[in-house]
């Protein structure tokens, strides 16, 4: 059910996950632990799951807040925890609030969880293509300092994400990019077609978060694509023609450091 960064869980204070879609409640495309409001899932199903997923985090229900997802470079602070679905439009939350769960979810886009133990601040970051490339991970850093982090003491993970192999892109996409910095080159390889290249995200968003000057930053190095059994993913839902996908949700907390 729940995966883990060895860095974020050698810091006192700090719990954390990285959720799979196994130990839920939904069944059918969803199943089962599809924790995305924005899903067409049973709400209740998925009010449920979010509830799994605070226990084993050892938090009672009612205490995690996720934002409205736009693929933006918006954080929003958390102080205290909104009705779900009710968050603002934003794609990554920081909070300094203990007790309180903060978190993302994903279908293939990067989930990104961040901590400074001392400060005893947390973040979490949706980061897809747009979000890496408009500056959601810097943003993310930004506000995490406002709260009294210190980017040097900044621990990140990186969960599952979509990797190359099954990532391709069309000409544009790669123009995108290139036209940003021509060293973005080494993200994208030939996809076998003449106008066609797979893009690495897992590395563009290890090499932005490594720019900011982080203390630490670990990648799981785990495809959503790849992985039926434990994780949903967009792409693979649209190539089979599914209606509808479930959503993965990474969480972080602060809690008391005697507990770990």
């Amino acid at each position: 059910m729940r995966l883990t960064s060895d860095a974020l869980a050698a810091l006192p204070g700090v719990t954390h996950g990285f959720f799979t879609r196994r130990g839920g409640v939904s069944d059918g495309l969803y199943a089962s632990l599809n924790c995305g409001l924005g899903s067409a899932d049973d709400r209740e199903s998925v009010i449920a799951n979010r509830a799994r997923v605070l226990a084993v985090l050892g938090l009672p229900p009612g205490r995690l807040a996720t934002p409205h997802q736009i693929h933006s470079a918006d954080v929003a602070v958390v102080e205290t925890v909104w009705a779900p679905g009710e968050g603002p439009k934003a794609d990554a939350v920081v909070t300094a609030r203990p007790g309180v769960a903060i978190g993302v979810g994903t279908a293939d886009c990067g989930p990104l969880l961040f901590a400074d133990a001392e400060a005893r601040v947390v973040g979490a970051a949706h980061a897809g293509w747009k979000g890496a490339f408009s500056g959601v991970i810097e943003a993310t850093v930004e506000a995490m300092e406002e709260l009294g982090a210190q980017r040097a003491r900044i621990v990140a993970a990186l969960g599952p994400t979509i990797s190359r192999p099954a990532y391709e892109v069309g000409p544009e996409f790669r123009v995108r990019f290139l036209e940003a910095d021509t060293a973005n080159e080494r993200f994208f390889s030939p996809a076998g077609r003449t106008d066609r290249h797979l893009f690495d995200l897992p590395a563009y968003i290890g090499a932005r978060l490594l720019a900011a000057g982080l203390g630490r930053v670990e990648d799981l190095r785990l495809c959503t694509y790849g992985d039926p059994e434990r994780f949903f993913s967009y792409r693979r839902a649209t190539h089979e023609g599914e209606p509808d996908y479930g959503r993965l949700l990474s969480a972080i907390a602060l809690v008391d450091p005697a507990a770990g």
